[in-house]
């Protein structure tokens, strides 16, 4: 059926109808409309992965869990991440609207399984900004040391109120920039994306030609991509939560589908774009760096524990040389900055959407007259980001490092949702055609039954201490405290919006499902 609107006054809320007359409760938010294209959404997309850090950062544990597999881990990563974009993508063709799950899920499953579904975005995306802001701070003393050759620069970073002050500086400067607009560093994310890139191909295709000299190199060999070869299962899930991790990010090309041009198909597209970049990227380096340094414990080695947590830091220079070496701490820093600013996008977006269908209080949903984006979400956002580093540094870095491993169950927990959410809305639509089938049932149904695995097994996994920092809250794993307790602490807060806004969650502010708003092809 074919979606019309109705035109109320200027300035007064718009409201999605469809050719029947029923009321949908899809609402405008004033945000300002195109504004982002297919390439501007896709560089959105890679930034807020930010390919770079994520490798530097998760190459070493990777290994430490599959060994030689990684890049096969890296592959099945990508797998879950490909079917749940079928699902982002037919369901903004049905409904753009910034509020992406939390209102989709709504739409499907209604108020409160939506409510918790944005919760887990919300929550994920504060978490990620504190972890980016951290990594921005530490590649900034670490570049400025050996830019300047001075190791008591470098070392500043080790100086704890030094490290919370420049950090807090990062997340100040990241807001100001959001608060002004998606184009007011548009050029800029083209460029820090494009740095990213290139030198990654670089740095992968000198670690390529550099192999045969390096202690411990192997020859490639295409045993790397069997998934099957990993010793367990339970190695296998761990695996493949820190390779979910690293392709999180990704849907933000969908959050600002009500500033794109075509916002109905532009931003699927623009993810899906990003992800193929993404896993190329991803596959290109994890199977060069293999090669050049080998899985070994002790050395360059990617097992090493020592250089697990940066392995960029240890191989840069090897690989490398000391001049185009720090191309690679750059390119690290410029990857955690960036995405440090677009991570801003799906968390100040997705809290405009709740509070504009009365799931989150009003204030949020103001949008700034002049630069058009969600002003108060975003301060916010940026507040509640610098407090959580802060406090989590200050009290114990187990957990803050804990509760960085608690990202994985919250990404599972709302993409998983919200591919689950594709199915039920369009099950009426599934019997239309072969390809209605496959893109809005089958592919969006896998994809979330295989992040239902995960999370289901990582949940498991978190119970014992040993996972994670290793620390524990009355012999429980305290990542498992940590994530269940986010999750629990989203429930407290539903809640209390159920008392406050009772309209939204009786289903009167945003319908449970509306068919009619199915698309055409």
């Amino acid at each position: 059926m074919t979606q019309v609107e109705a035109r109320p006054p200027a300035g007064d809320t718009v409201r999605n109808v469809d050719a029947t007359g029923e009321n949908s409760g899809v609402r405008t938010k004033g945000l300002g409309g195109n504004s982002v294209g297919l390439t501007g959404g896709a560089v959105i997309g890679i930034s807020t992965v930010a390919p770079v850090y994520c490798l530097t950062s998760t190459l070493g544990p990777t290994v430490g869990e599959v060994g030689l597999q990684m890049p096969a881990i890296f592959l099945a990563g990508f797998l879950p991440m490909l079917l749940v974009a079928f699902a982002y993508r037919e369901l903004n063709r049905a409904v753009p609207d910034c509020g992406t799950s939390f209102t989709w899920s709504v739409k499907a499953f209604g108020p409160k399984v939506g409510w918790m579904c944005g919760w887990g975005l919300l929550v994920a995306t504060v978490v990620v900004l504190s972890n980016l802001a951290g990594v921005a701070t530490s590649f900034f003393w670490l570049t400025a040391g050996e830019i300047t050759g001075s190791p008591s620069i470098a070392a500043l970073d080790d100086n704890k109120a030094v490290h919370i002050l420049t950090t807090l500086a990062f997340v100040a400067a990241a807001t100001f920039v959001s608060y002004r607009g998606i184009t007011a560093t548009k050029w800029l994310q083209y460029a820090l994306v494009g740095l990213q890139l290139v030198v990654i191909v670089l740095f992968a295709g000198m670690a390529v030609t550099g192999a045969g000299e390096a202690t411990g190199s192997l020859s490639f060999s295409w045993s790397w991509m069997d998934p099957f070869a990993v010793d367990s299962f339970a190695a296998f899930t761990a695996g493949l939560s820190l390779s979910i991790f690293i392709y999180w990010g990704w849907d933000t090309c969908l959050s600002v589908n009500e500033e794109s041009v075509g916002s109905a198909r532009t931003p699927g597209r623009a993810a899906l774009l990003a992800i193929v970049v993404i896993v190329s990227s991803y596959l290109m380096v994890a199977v060069a760096v293999q090669m050049y340094a080998g899985i070994g414990e002790e050395g360059l080695g990617l097992g090493n524990p020592e250089t697990s947590d940066n392995v960029f830091a240890a191989l840069a220079a090897p690989i490398m040389g000391s001049g185009l070496g720090v191309l690679l701490f750059v390119a690290v820093l410029a990857s955690a900055a960036a995405s440090l600013q677009t991570t801003f996008i799906p968390v100040a977006r997705t809290a405009l959407a709740m509070s504009t269908y009365e799931a989150l209080p009003p204030a949020f949903s103001k949008v700034h007259p002049v630069h058009k984006t969600p002003g108060r979400a975003t301060v916010v956002a940026g507040v509640a980001t610098g407090v959580f580093y802060s406090v989590m540094t200050l009290v114990s870095e187990n957990v803050l490092v804990d509760t960085i491993y608690a990202l994985g169950l919250m990404i599972c927990f709302y993409y998983s949702i919200t591919a689950f959410a594709c199915v039920w809305f369009f099950r009426r639509d599934l019997t239309r055609s072969a390809r209605h089938l496959l893109v809005r049932g089958v592919l969006p149904g896998l994809g979330g039954l295989m992040l239902t695995a995960v999370f289901v097994q990582t949940l498991t996994d978190m119970w014992d201490p040993a996972y994670g920092s290793g620390s524990s809250v009355l012999g429980v794993g305290s990542v498992f405290v940590i994530g269940v307790g986010l999750l629990l602490a989203g429930a407290v807060i539903m809640a209390v919006m159920h008392r406050r806004s009772p309209a939204f969650f009786r289903g009167e502010v945003l319908t449970k499902e509306t068919p009619a708003l199915v698309a055409e092809d």
